[in-house]
């Protein structure tokens, strides 16, 4: 008989998005007529640039002709990608890197899933908490994870690293050392960021201790501030002990489109349970050869795009309406006597629950006394118990409307 992988059934029944879905979609039956925005799943609502949009078109009128026809595409990218990549992203920061450290994907999703298909079952893995869903279930799913703790919400195997109030969100490093550890800055959820001084800890840290850094850049098109950093390679020695993923979805709209990429440094090497030095980079590459056909061409081409002087004006004009949106909620809810965090190099707002509120009663107040969907703390992990996350990505006039409604309600 086929048995199945039994690390699944230790997944919560559904996914936290999935469980927001089905309050929303009660409180709908139950209140037809109620108005609901939307501020609690981190999606856009922008249209895509034009300039993507003219890329897509030219790129399907491609296809219709013989002599510009595409096929299978390389699975690590079209080389005008990675090339408009590098020129953009990482040149004018003093980074540089070679085309094949680059590997193209339909989103920074599927290649944080997926990064530990080249890493064994039994490394030790840290995580600051609260923390993206996706790290702890793609660990879970593996086996790394071990069991979980209903008391605690912990899985055993997982060393969690609280970020709160307390520590004004930066995670302490590990006095002990740990094989894997995951860092998203700017932050989802929490919407805050640490300092180059501060991420420099972390480098020095898996310096130190052969420590691999899975870095999620997904929001560093959003970072207002000076002193925080865009990449973690913009840290002396990162290259050796660090994976940087990078997404489109939010930084040009490409949420329904799909595009990213991955940077893996070929001085990035793991050791063997001999003890033999491997290149992450081969790995990484012989594992998108066999399991991934590339990201499509016409999707490739819309990316490229982004990088044009018109891409980049446009981008610019989407990430600044997000980001007005977030001063703008930010202000309303302090005003309204909340304690808000984020909302200023990324377009999330952590707010700490009013009277300490558990997440999903102040989640299912707000739905139905405020008519608003937020996304409650406690499911992006322990340390999130308490707080509640709002998005900036809806439409303005929908934004102010839920801060009116806040302020009247509270």
């Amino acid at each position: 008989m086929a048995l199945v992988n039994e690390n699944f059934l230790k997944l919560p029944g559904s996914y936290l998005f999935s469980d927001i879905a089905k309050k929303v979609n009660s409180f709908k039956v139950t209140h037809p007529k109620q108005d609901i925005i939307r501020l609690g799943i981190g999606d856009v609502t922008r249209p895509l640039p034009e300039a993507c949009l003219e890329a897509m078109h030219k790129a399907v009128n491609d296809l219709s002709k013989a002599e510009t026809f595409r096929g299978y595409g390389p699975e690590q990218g079209y080389d005008f990608l990675i090339e408009a990549i590098i020129k953009n992203d990482y040149a004018p920061r003093g980074i540089h890197f070679s085309n094949s450290e680059v590997f193209v994907n339909d989103g920074a999703k599927s290649d944080t899933g997926n990064i530990g298909d080249i890493l064994r079952h039994d490394n030790s893995v840290g995580v600051t908490d609260p923390i993206y869903p996706v790290y702890i279930d793609s660990n879970v799913m593996s086996g790394r994870a071990g069991e979980l703790d209903i008391e605690s919400g912990k899985w055993s195997n997982i060393t969690y690293m609280p970020c709160t109030s307390e520590n004004n969100f930066i995670p302490q490093i590990p006095d002990k050392r740990i094989d894997i550890v995951y860092l998203c800055y700017p932050n989802n959820p929490t919407g805050t960021t640490l300092t180059k001084a501060e991420l420099k800890k972390w480098v020095d840290y898996a310096l130190e201790n052969d420590t691999l850094i899975l870095f999620d850049a997904a929001y560093e098109a959003y970072i207002q501030e000076d002193d925080v950093p865009h990449s973690i390679y913009e840290i002396k020695g990162a290259r050796k002990c660090a994976i940087e993923f990078r997404s489109f979805s939010k930084t040009a709209g490409f949420t329904g489109v799909r595009c990213g990429y991955t940077v893996v440094p070929k001085e990035l090497t793991a050791s063997t349970i001999t003890g033999e030095r491997v290149e992450l980079n081969k790995l990484w590459n012989r594992r998108q050869s066999t399991k991934f056909n590339g990201t499509s061409y016409i999707t490739q081409r819309a990316a490229e795009a982004i990088y044009t002087p018109e891409g980049k004006k446009q981008i610019k004009e989407n990430i600044d309406y997000y980001m007005t949106n977030a001063g703008i909620m930010k202000e309303a809810l302090e005003s309204s006597g909340l304690t808000v965090y984020g909302g200023v190099n990324a377009p999330y707002l952590w707010i700490k629950t009013p009277n300490n509120m558990s997440s999903w009663k102040f989640f299912d107040q707000l739905l139905y006394e405020a008519n608003i969907v937020g996304t409650p703390g406690v499911g992006f992990g322990p340390s999130g118990e308490g707080y509640l996350r709002l998005t900036a990505f809806g439409e303005r006039e929908n934004c102010i409307e839920a801060m009116r409604r806040i302020k009247n309600w509270l």
